[in-house]
């Protein structure tokens, strides 16, 4: 694919890089996070997302599915060995219990959609910011939208994991952008191959590339960490974390606490939780986030 699905265009959105922004959610990532915010993200192909709690029992998708794939009458109302993904069932569903997830738009109408708050981003500061999923698996149609936002004085704010190819991302993408979040997740290179799916060696190559080129090209960096309770949020994890951002000139980062909202999306996709997660449904203590931003204060970087 050379231009990525679009799963939603998030106006008025404040957690998304700085002042109002909207945030534009890309289809499809190179990493398998197993506690994924976004899992509906990972895939470039379009998904079908099935709620059985909004499910009303019509039978209006037994009627249409051409493969009789869909049931209200059965577990989980789809059977997903027989779905082949028409969305057939999707656009007929009276309470949407059924719905498609990834769209394509064009360029024009994504611009046009964004362009509508410029007045918003101009007062605070804001603009558009590029997630996902990740953007830079898309980095020619991506940068482009992006020069253009930017030709028409719109603010273009990444958000990445931080694994793509560096150099098509700073030739197509990095001239247009005003600032950066970049996750980093879990130092340890074989955990971060366990629980991301991936090796992080072009991960930790790109963020220190990223720290270089922040001073030459202009634009804001700023990394933060996902605390996963067990996986991410250890001081063994914490403090080589620190290490490396004093290595490279860090001195502040944000930390984004736990957030277990995730577990119903992966249940509407048809997708088992990963067992090293199974159960950690609590949101993260206040007592436990101030002892992860302990770590990196005592070493002198902003928290």
């Amino acid at each position: 694919m050379d231009r990525p699905l679009v799963l939603e265009l998030k106006g008025n959105s404040l957690d998304d890089g700085p002042g109002i922004r909207t945030a534009i959610f890309f289809k499809g990532c190179p990493l398998r996070c197993i506690w994924c915010h976004n899992p509906e993200s990972k895939s470039v192909k379009a998904e079908l997302s099935v709620s059985t709690a909004d499910c009303i029992g019509c039978g209006t998708c037994r009627k249409v599915c051409p493969n009789k794939a869909a049931d209200p009458g059965q577990p989980g109302i789809v059977d997903r060995s027989k779905c082949v993904l028409c969305f057939t069932c999707t656009e007929h569903c009276p309470p949407k219990a059924l719905q498609r997830v990834g769209e394509p738009m064009s360029m024009d109408d994504i611009i046009n959609k964004c362009a509508k708050d410029k007045p918003f981003y101009d007062v605070s500061g804001g603009g558009v910011t590029l997630t996902g999923g990740e953007a830079t698996m898309f980095p020619e149609w991506v940068g482009e939208l992006a020069g253009r936002l930017a030709d028409s004085g719109i603010r273009v704010h990444l958000e990445t994991c931080g694994h793509f190819s560096y150099d098509k991302v700073r030739e197509h993408l990095l001239p247009h952008i005003s600032s950066i979040y970049m996750d980093v997740k879990i130092i340890d290179r074989e955990l971060h191959k366990k629980y991301c799916g991936v090796y992080n060696d072009v991960i930790l190559e790109n963020f220190r590339r990223l720290v270089r080129d922040s001073a030459e090209m202009g634009f804001a960096f700023l990394p933060r960490t996902p605390l996963i309770p067990g996986l991410t949020d250890t001081d063994e994890n914490l403090t080589a974390i620190a290490e490396l951002y004093l290595e490279t000139g860090i001195r502040k980062t944000e930390l984004l606490p736990y957030n277990p909202t995730w577990y119903a999306k992966t249940a509407k996709l048809g997708v088992e939780v990963d067992a090293a997660l199974d159960g950690v449904t609590s949101w993260q203590s206040k007592d436990k986030l101030e002892h992860c931003k302990d770590i990196f204060r005592s070493r002198g970087i902003e928290c």
